[in-house]
This record gives structure tokens, C-alpha cells and sequence, in this order.
């Protein structure tokens, strides 16, 4: 975020998510990558931890929760996904 200054360690936190957020789909990169810049610099750590959690999964699996509507089991990560599917709309 800019004009937001980040600690060395959140820094490296970021760039390790935006690594990670490059998938085989360009429609979840996008998505991924935006949600990361904006609202994930500013969650908590269980959220920051459900994030980096979401991104361990397949790709068909993250795509039908964030494209294709899917809820996911688990109210914590129901949560995210719903959060990410509201910032990137």
C-alpha cells in the first residue's frame, strides 16, 4: 500500500504471499495479488495465516471457492473467501 510504511518483516511476508499468489490461472493471480496488496496488509495474523493456508490449495479448488461461488468448509475460511470475493467485486 502506498504511503503505508511496511517492517522488514511484513515486507518480506508480502512479497513471499505475491509470489505465492502466482497461479496457473491469470484470473486468480489478479484476484489473489489485488486482495494481498489491499486488505491482507491491514489482517490480522489468523487472517494472514487463512491466506497463506488458501493459497496451498489447487488451483480448481480455489477457483470454484473465489469464481465459481463454492463456499468452502470451515467458518475461518468461509470468511476469508467471502472478503476476498467482496474487495475484488
Amino acid at each position: 500500500m502506498r504511503g503505508t510504511a511496511l517492517t522488514p518483516a511484513a515486507e518480506a511476508a508480502l512479497r513471499r504471499a505475491l509470489w505465492r499468489c502466482r497461479r496457473g490461472m491469470k484470473e486468480l493471480d489478479l484476484l489473489l495479488e489485488r486482495f494481498a496488496r489491499g486488505p491482507l496488509l491491514q489482517a490480522t495474523p489468523a487472517e494472514q495465516a487463512g491466506f497463506e493456508e488458501l493459497l496451498g490449495l489447487p488451483d480448481p479448488q480455489l477457483c470454484g471457492y473465489l469464481l465459481g461461488g463454492i463456499d468452502p468448509p470451515g467458518a475461518s475460511r468461509a470468511h476469508l473467501v467471502r472478503r476476498i470475493r467482496a474487495y475484488v467485486a
